[in-house]
């Protein structure tokens, strides 16, 4: 992956991301109240290769003037037919409000229906009041079943 919207990058992974990438998500949990659980629901940042790049999913970090102010991946879930989970969706304050997160979701769903993914799973927490409201109005469907402790929404969308 390699974008751009307005003046940021949109790239893939790279190593060298890992810490600025965790550090943006651990401030945006934060924000919010949520915290960071570098054992639990954040390993995955942590584990970029294992995790999504060695189970055939994707990494993306987004930069702004050289500095890593987002991130959003997904990977490949044993929930549903041929189905993904969009993990890892955080913009820092001075990145939102832009469009910037609904063209990431688009992105991310043209990248993922390219793949022969037919369903994406999002699990979001209810005082990430922007991300609901941009999963609702793009079409995403509210199932039962989440599986993260720190979240208490799952969405789902059929491709």
């Amino acid at each position: 992956m390699r974008a751009t919207y307005k003046d940021f990058l949109i790239r893939n992974w790279e190593e060298g991301d890992r810490t600025p990438a965790s550090e943006v998500i651990r401030s945006v949990l934060s924000e919010y109240g949520l915290g960071w659980e570098p054992n639990g629901a954040d390993r995955d940042v942590l584990q970029v290769e294992e995790c999504y790049l060695a189970t055939g999913g994707e990494f993306w970090v987004i930069e702004h003037q050289n500095k890593i102010v987002g991130t959003a991946a997904y990977y490949p879930i044993h929930r549903g037919e041929k189905a993904v989970e969009i993990r890892k969706m955080y913009l820092l304050p001075s990145a939102r409000g832009l469009g910037l997160g609904k063209y990431l979701l688009q992105k991310l769903e043209e990248a993922i229906a390219s793949r022969g993914f037919q369903q994406i799973w999002i699990e979001t927490a209810s005082v990430l009041a922007e991300a609901v409201k941009l999963y609702e109005s793009s079409g995403y469907k509210q199932p039962t079943g989440v599986e993260t402790a720190r979240c208490d929404r799952v969405y789902v969308k059929q491709l």
